[in-house]
Parts: structure tokens; sequence; C-alpha cells
């Protein structure tokens, strides 16, 4: 089976930059997420399941580099894909690109684990579902 990518598309916006017109880091991470939750979905994450069942991904790490500044006015394409699975975490790798040159701006990795959260909100961690490394695991290598 294929391994899981989703692509996102933004728009930069007055509010995702600095005095000087450029992207300020916390939105990348911005845009970064949003991506990841698509992804996610298509990975069987969806927002009302996770919702329902308390099983929620957590970033514990984030990798990211940043290559050239994306501006006021640009249009990113944030390509997320599954990176590689663990026995309690998993990574997902992300590509940021201009739309008009398709220079990268940004790369990230990042791990995350799956945590159970009860009614207490204690978070536990959880193993990587059985299915996935079925699905996926023979892609990733």
């Amino acid at each position: 089976m294929q391994i899981p990518e989703f692509i996102t598309h933004e728009d930069v916006m007055f509010f995702d930059t600095d005095c000087a017109g450029v992207v300020n880091n916390i939105a990348y991470l911005r845009m970064i997420e949003t991506c990841r939750t698509h992804l996610g979905a298509s990975m069987g994450m969806n927002l009302k399941e996770m919702a329902n069942n308390r099983l929620f991904p957590a970033v514990v790490r984030t990798e990211i580099d940043y290559r050239i500044p994306a501006v006021l006015g640009d249009r990113v394409k944030i390509l997320g894909k599954l990176d590689k699975l663990g026995r309690a975490r998993f990574w997902c790798s992300f590509v940021m690109t201009r739309d008009t040159d398709d220079k990268v701006l940004v790369t990230c990795r990042q791990s995350l684990a799956l945590v159970q959260m009860s009614s207490d909100q204690e978070g536990r961690p959880t193993r990587i579902p059985q299915e996935w490394h079925q699905q996926w695991a023979k892609a990733l290598t």
C-alpha cells in the first residue's frame, strides 16, 4: 500500500508575518499543523473520531529547518507524509515550497505518540495500531 501523504496550500496573510513582511516561525508550525491534521484524517484519525474515542496524536518532538523565508502574499504548498512507524511513536515529514518557483522554504520532521485521554485527562501513550504496521510498514522500508 502507498505511504500516506497529504498536500495543503496556504496563502501568507498579514497575521503570519512580522513587521518586515516575513513569515514568523510560529506561522510555519500552524501551517504544518493544518497539513498534519489532514494527513492524520487520511490515516483514519479524523477529528470527530478522535473526539469520540479520546485517542489523540501528540507531538513529542519537532525538528524544523528554515531555508528561505516566505513573505507576505506568497502561496505555499505543504506536503506531509508518514515517514516512519515505531512501536509507540510515529514520524511525519513535511516540505513547504513556494508555488511560484517551487523553492523549498521549510523542511520539518515530527515525532508523535498516540495518547489515550481518560475522563480525568491523564493521557496514557498507546501502541501504534497493528493495522498501520500491516498497511504501511513495507512501503516505509
